[in-house]
């Protein structure tokens, strides 16, 4: 995932559902994996939330700190 990806993903909102207009790296985790092992819907919001959940699986949500402070 390259730095423009990384800085869409800081930015995108949940279009949808109990959590809609939240970012989705603000997602809680268990709603995550809910999604991933329901299944990510298809497109960009998919492949957004399935790094969602690589990225909170692997514990670096710290990487979007920064992000969010600009």
């Amino acid at each position: 995932m390259d730095t423009s990806n990384l800085l869409k993903l800081a930015r995108y909102k949940m279009p949808f559902g109990k959590f809609k207009d939240r970012l989705l790296i603000d997602l809680p985790e268990p709603y995550v994996v809910w999604l991933h092992r329901k299944g990510f819907p298809p497109g960009e919001l998919g492949e957004m939330l399935a790094a969602v959940y690589e990225i909170k699986l692997n514990g670096l949500e710290y990487l979007f700190d920064k992000i969010r402070k600009k």
